[in-house]
Order: structure tokens, then sequence, then C-alpha cells
């Protein structure tokens, strides 16, 4: 039985939906000041909007494509002490229209430089007691490593150049430093030493070579790291079976919010949380590397202690897969149990 010092996981990571009013809207019930917000559209196509406190809340970038960063008009105006505000754009506000946000506690506000690495970061504003971070720095081109903050070793890490257009590189420790994703297409693992250099991260840095989405000379660059904490976050893989009693992945914990990608197949990203329907066995999905509708087919129950695949489709049981997990506990140190769904 897994327990945790994090009694309450909302108190770091939580899911809030919301109907757009198109116009401005200050959403809360987050439970915090959110310092990574994401946010999709679920009744139409719209892109998926990514903000942080590090870079400030006007600048977006979209984990469906490759595009720079940008700073629209009528899109985040602020982060606020229990959730944040919202103008009238019809991707993130739309009248009538649903959403979904997903959101992170990092550490306070922009943080300060982390000059653990070979390269200062700009900024880094971590929470070792969750095991995230959020850190802003300057590329140089050449072989190099990057400050996180976190105190333990990561085991997912997200970068996305911020001042042109480049792919969204992801590492996970269940495939390791001489391979990477893309967050922003159904890409295979790929095999390349000039991303993380071949060197796994460590508990202070992160390593990077001269890959132009992670490292080109002069270009500014956001990086999203994560590292486990028992209880409340999992980053694993699993192997389907190919079956629609499928494969049950063992996280430890409730699972509030699931993202998962196969590493072998040409498919989608896949993100499920626990507020859409939020029951069994209808989980809703959304795809990160599409402006999709929100699919409502049941391929996943989100359970106690993990989560079940339910179908034999490919993008969920068949091959190999990693994912990012977050969720509450089976039992905390306050010793109050979970509460199966």
């Amino acid at each position: 039985m897994a327990y945790t010092t994090i009694n309450k996981s909302t108190d770091y990571f939580n899911t809030k939906l919301y109907t757009g009013n198109g116009g401005t809207q200050s959403i809360t019930g987050v439970g915090f000041q959110p310092d990574w917000l994401w946010l999709k559209k679920r009744n139409s196509s719209a892109n998926h909007f990514l903000f942080d406190a590090v870079r400030g809340a006007s600048k977006e970038l979209n984990s469906n494509n490759d595009e720079a960063e940008a700073s629209p008009a009528n899109y985040l105006s602020s982060f606020d002490s229990d959730g944040f505000t919202i103008g009238s754009d019809s991707d993130i506000n739309g009248n009538s229209d649903t959403h979904a946000s997903w959101n992170w506690k990092a550490g306070t506000g922009q943080g300060s430089s982390n000059t653990d690495g070979s390269i200062n970061t700009t900024y880094t504003s971590a929470n070792t007691t969750a095991g995230f971070s959020i850190s802003t720095y300057t590329g140089t081109g050449s072989n190099a490593t990057v400050g996180h903050g976190l105190g333990s070793v990561p085991k997912m890490i997200i970068v996305k150049r911020t001042n042109a257009t480049d792919v969204w590189r992801v590492y996970h420790s269940s495939i390791g430093a001489t391979k990477h994703l893309v967050l922003n297409t159904t890409a295979v693992e790929a095999t390349g030493s000039n991303v993380w250099n071949d060197t796994a991260p460590t508990s202070s840095v992160f390593s990077i070579s001269t890959d132009s989405a992670v490292n080109a000379s002069g270009a500014t660059y956001v990086a999203y790291c994560f590292t486990e904490k028992t209880g409340y976050s999992k980053f694993g893989s699993y192997v389907g079976n190919s079956n629609a009693d499928g494969t049950f992945v063992y996280t430890g914990m409730k699972p509030s919010f699931v993202l998962l990608k196969k590493r072998d197949g040409a498919e989608a990203w896949l993100l499920m949380d626990n507020k859409r329907q939020g029951y069994n066995p209808e989980n809703e999905y959304l795809v990160p590397n599409s402006n999709t509708v929100e699919g409502t087919a049941n391929h996943i129950d989100l359970l106690s202690n993990g989560f079940k695949l339910t179908t034999n489709g490919g993008g969920f049981n068949v091959g190999n897969f990693i994912y990012m997990a977050f969720g509450q506990s089976l039992v905390g140190s306050n010793n109050v149990p979970c509460t199966a769904r």
C-alpha cells in the first residue's frame, strides 16, 4: 500500500471545468494559484493553450502545434489566488461552450535564477514537495546542463522553444536519455544524441545537446520538469494486451489525471481526468497533439489504485506506452483512506 506525505493532492494539482460566457470571467475553485495552466475547449475544435507564471500570464503556447510563444488579446489576464481570469476569446471562453483546465502548483511566482547547470536559468519556480518545476533559459548551441530545482531526479521533462517555431521535446525515464518523444505529433520515439546528450538527468540538472528544439544559440526555452512523489504522481510504462479486457496499470494512488502515449507506434497523445463525466466507465479523452473535439468513447477506467484499459484500440492498449499520472494516495500520513470511485 502506497503512503504519501501529500495528504491533499488538490493543493498541488486540480482539474477545473467551466462554461464560457463570451466576456471576462474569473474561474475559481481551483484551490490555489496555478503556476502552470493548460486549457482546452471540449465541445468544438480549438487549440490547447498552455500558460505559466514564469513566462507571464499573457504568453501562451499550444501543445498541438510547433508555433512560437504568442501574446494574443483576450486570453489569460491573470493567475489568481483560487484560479485564474480569462478574456472573451472564443477558444478559451466561448459563450455556452464547455472548457477544461488543468492546474499545477510550482514555486512562488516567477522564482529566481538557478545556477546549478552550465546554463543559468532566467527563472526557475520549483515545488520540491509536489515534484514540479518550471524553468526558462537561453540556449548556447553547445552541449550543456540546466538546473531544474527539484532536488531529486526528474522522471519527465517537457521542453519548448518559445522565440521561434520548433517541436516540443519530451524526456521520459521509461525510454531513457538516448530517445525522445514529440508532444505536438503522433511520432514514435526517436533516437538521437543531439537532444538529451545521451545523459540521464540528475537530482540537480538535466542535459541538452545541440538540437534546435532544446538548445539553439540565443534561442529562449521553457522546461517543465517532474519528479515522482509516492502516492501523488507516477511516471511509468505499460504493455498493452490488445484486448478489450485491457491491461491494469498500478500507480499506488487514485488517478485524477492520466496522460499517455504509445512509444512504438504513430498514435496520438491521450489525456483523461476524473472530472469530465467523473465516473467509470465514461472517462472522456482529449488529444494534446490535436485541436480536435473531446472524445466520448470509454477506453479507460480510473480506479482507487491505478487505471485499467477497457479497449483493444491501438492508441490505448496495443504495443508499448509511457504515461504521466497525478492523483490521491490510498492512505496518507494522516491515516485517512482514499475511497474508490
